[in-house]
């Protein structure tokens, strides 16, 4: 199974099949409304504007595993990303990235980038004192918070995995040779 051969459910409830985004380059986020990495949709959101014309497409995932930290419905979750952070891409249906109902795709995603690298003294130890509130991270790969990112090329191989600490604006040069 490769990314293409995903679908998920839209925030609408809908299906997307990700098939649609060949050729594209893909940043694919596990998002929460109520988390400290919230403002980090403004990062995510330059970057959308920045290279959305030129293939680059965003999957906003919003995930309730981590600390309760999105609560809502889908639409209460998209009303607050446009209304605070004015963002353009749309948020998919909210899904689990861990544990039994994990969603197919984060499987997939998780088996080709299966750990990030934590840069920086300041992001280890945010990361250290997360780690004891990650209940639902419990083997090895698993997604230990909201904003873990994960950029895929035009081929549809995941190129990148991003620890939630991680700047999004860090990601631009990035992004920039994908595309």
């Amino acid at each position: 199974m490769g990314f293409y051969d995903n679908k998920v459910k839209t925030r609408a409830g809908g299906e997307f099949d990700l098939a649609e985004l060949k050729g594209k380059v893909v940043l694919i986020v596990n998002t929460a409304t109520g988390c400290g990495f919230t403002p980090q949709y403004e990062g995510i959101e330059k970057l959308y504007e920045k290279y959305s014309e030129k293939g680059f497409e965003v999957l906003d995932f919003p995930c309730n595993q981590f600390g309760h930290q999105a609560p809502g419905t889908d639409e209460e979750i998209h009303e607050f990303c446009t209304g605070r952070y004015q963002t353009k891409f749309d948020q998919m249906a909210k899904i689990d990235v861990n544990g039994e109902n994990e969603h197919p795709l984060y499987t997939f995603l998780k088996s080709q980038q299966p750990d990030e690298a934590i840069v920086g003294l300041k992001n280890k130890a945010a990361m250290n004192m997360i780690k004891p509130l990650s209940t639902t991270c419990k083997k090895p790969g698993d997604i230990k918070w909201n904003f873990t990112k994960f950029l895929v090329d035009r081929e549809g191989r995941v190129v990148k995995r991003h620890d939630p600490t991680f700047d999004p604006k860090d990601m631009d040069a990035e992004i920039a040779e994908l595309i």
